[in-house]
Parts: C-alpha cells; structure tokens; sequence
C-alpha cells in the first residue's frame, strides 16, 4: 500500500475513537438541509400524534359546519325589505291562509298552505314546488323580480291579471316591496303602475273556490297585506349571527399559541370575552408586552 510521503518534524494526525454516541449521531437521518435531525422521544411523538389530531379534528367541525350552514333549507320571516332575496314564499292575507303559486303554463292562483302550525302565518312553509318564487332585486335599481319553479317570471298587466309566462323582465315584471308601516314583519306588492297585490272572494259559483289574487288595488288595505318567508340561509341578520358565533369560537390552544406561552383560567375569559366585544388584539399586545418585561425583570 502507497503511504503518503512524511517529513521530519511532521505531527501526526491522531484519530478518533468511535464511541457508541457518535456511531448514533452519524446513523442518524438528516434533514433536506444535510443537518442531522433531532431523535423523537416516544413523548414527543405522543405529543405531536396528538396535535395532528386536535387539528384534524377541529378541521372535520369547521367543515361540517360550513357545510350545514350552506345547506339550512329551514324557512324564517323577512323582517325588513332587504332581508328579501333568494326562495321565497308569498303568505296571503286569507282564511285560511294560502300561498302565491303559478303552474308549469304559467298560471297564476292561490294555494292553501299545508305546513303552518295553528293558522299562524309566520310559521308557514311551502308544501309544493309551485308556492315558491326567487326573488332578486334588480341592479341599479330598487325594484325585484319573482322567478316561478319553471323559470318564467311573475308579471301583472295593465288591468291587474298575474302571470308568470315571460322569459324576460320588463316594467310588467318589476315589483316594489313597501313594509307595513303599522304591521311588522308584513309587506305591499306594488307594481310600477302604484296599484298593488291583492286577494278578495272568488267569482266562481263554484263552492269553497279558492280566493282570487289580481294587482290592481289603488289603497293599501288589509287584503294587500301579506308576509313573505324565505329560507334561513339567505336571510342577511342570520348569516351576520352564525359569523358572529364563528368569530368568538376559539379553543384555549390557540389562544395560548397567540399569547405565546401557558395562560390560566381568568386570561382566557378576558380573551374571550375581548373577542366578542372587539378589543381582543390590544388585550393580547398587552399581555405579549408582559411576557416580555417578565422575560427580562
């Protein structure tokens, strides 16, 4: 074997014994960097098992959340014009009550509700596919549209006739909603005309004929008085609550993560308590500034 060529007064290199340390050091992984990764104890694995998990699981919660959130198909009461938008019912002032509904043609009538609890009108759902409207507020104006279940759109004529045959909207198929200014919760149909949705007695010489609906009363009475419900989700007041609820959620871990160290019972109700009222960054500056002057003192 070729030895290197030494010289007189060389020192020589003294090698190292490989103890049993080094011999793990050296076997350990690395990291991408090429610096050598830590050895996990079975308790930092416990540890980091268990936050994969917490995390996990709180993302499942979230998620099913959201998810009943955009699928609450439950139907509430319009309280104000702007709460209308999306599936709607027309509640008519009538007895017993009965809804706004049109046909696959296009015909417009009065259907008696079947999901109502006592005749009482603010509890009232749609039974049939045919008492349901979408409404949308027109752009740029503050006029709305009814869509019916077959894609036509609600429309009164110049003597007062509904129906629901147009694909398109024109000043026959817009509508002004007015809130009841002595009734809560009610609402006018009115047309660009200014004469307004009502209900009176049918014609028909038939017995127990269903009430007629037609859109030309000139004065707001109680027969053009009705309420309109809607589903939940749609409702603005309902969807600012739930992200409200949402907002003030928040577990004592992420809480502590924030703060940047442990904190006891009282910190984390004032933090909570500061989430809802909406000082909760200041409240969490101040305590990271006493972590700091505690750090240091």
């Amino acid at each position: 074997m070729v030895k290197p060529l030494t010289f007189k007064g060389d020192k020589k290199a003294k090698k190292r014994k490989r103890t049993a340390a080094t011999a793990e050091a050296s076997d350990a992984p690395t990291r991408e960097d090429g610096s050598a990764g830590e050895t996990e104890t079975p308790s930092k694995q416990l540890k980091l098992a268990a936050t994969i998990a917490a995390a996990e699981a709180a993302a499942a919660t979230k998620a099913e959340n959201d998810d009943n959130e955009q699928h609450d198909d439950s139907w509430v009461s319009a309280d104000v014009v702007t709460d209308v938008s999306g599936p709607i019912m027309f509640v008519l002032p009538t007895e017993p009550p009965t809804a706004l509904a049109c046909d696959a043609i296009g015909k417009v009538f009065t259907l008696p509700i079947e999901n109502i609890v006592d005749g009482n009108a603010a509890t009232a759902e749609p039974h049939d596919v045919r008492q349901v409207w979408v409404a949308n507020k027109i752009v740029g104006t503050d006029h709305y549209r009814f869509k019916g279940h077959h894609g036509k759109y609600l429309s009164c004529d110049k003597i007062g006739v509904f129906s629901a045959t147009s694909e398109a909207v024109s000043p026959l198929e817009s509508f002004t909603l007015i809130a009841t200014a002595d009734t809560p919760g009610t609402f006018q149909v009115q047309t660009l005309r200014d004469t307004f949705l009502t209900v009176r007695a049918s014609r028909s010489a038939k017995a127990n004929a269903a009430p007629e609906v037609r859109g030309d009363a000139a004065d707001i009475t109680f027969d053009t008085t009705l309420r309109i419900r809607m589903q939940a989700r749609f409702k603005p007041r309902i969807k600012a609550s739930k992200a409200e609820r949402a907002r003030e959620k928040i577990s004592r871990r992420e809480l502590e993560d924030a703060v940047g160290r442990r904190i006891d019972d009282d910190e984390a109700r004032r933090l909570k308590k500061a989430r809802r009222e909406g000082n909760y960054h200041e409240l969490l500056l101040d305590m990271k500034v006493k972590n700091k002057h505690d750090k240091y003192s």
